[in-house]
């Protein structure tokens, strides 16, 4: 079974602070972005999900990608733009309508994944489907002076 470095799909973590997002960083806004392993476990007969930190990860894995904001200023700040790159080593698995939009061009436009077009290798326009999502942004319409927030997608292994 073909196993992803931990310490690329980590480094890809890094990098979820996108350009826009780095210079935010900057301001009032302090972000965090980690990533976990949705793992089902069995104890005494029950099944649940846990939220682990990995170690390493397998085509299959059930990743969720967070991204934690904290508006550490007196002021509120307003139309917060939030954007991720998805690492090529995984696909999808929220949908826009858990609250953002998508990319499937690199970040040139955007919108929900059903109104997304993508172009075939034969130059025909086919509907985008998840794989196809390159990037996930969340535009925040306003963070209160001292508020948290958490912001999340999930994907597979691809």
């Amino acid at each position: 079974m073909r196993m992803i470095s931990m310490k690329l799909l980590c480094g890809l973590a890094a990098v979820l602070v996108s350009p826009s997002l780095a210079m935010a960083a900057a301001g009032p806004v302090a972000l965090e972005s980690t990533i976990k392993i949705d793992k089902l476990v069995t104890e005494n007969g029950a099944s649940h999900h846990v939220l682990v930190q990995p170690q390493k990860v397998v085509p299959g894995n059930h990743v969720i990608f967070l991204t934690n904001y904290h508006n550490t200023s007196a002021k509120a700040v307003d139309h917060f733009v939030v954007t991720n790159p998805l690492p090529q080593a995984v696909v999808l698995e929220s949908t826009p309508a858990d609250g953002f939009e998508v990319s499937v061009d690199g970040g040139k436009n955007w919108g929900l994944l059903a109104a997304l077009k993508v172009s075939s290798a034969n130059g025909v326009a086919r509907s985008a489907q998840a794989g196809d999502v390159t990037h996930v942004r969340w535009v925040i319409a306003s963070i209160a002076p001292g508020a948290s927030g958490s912001l999340e997608y999930h994907a597979v292994v691809r």
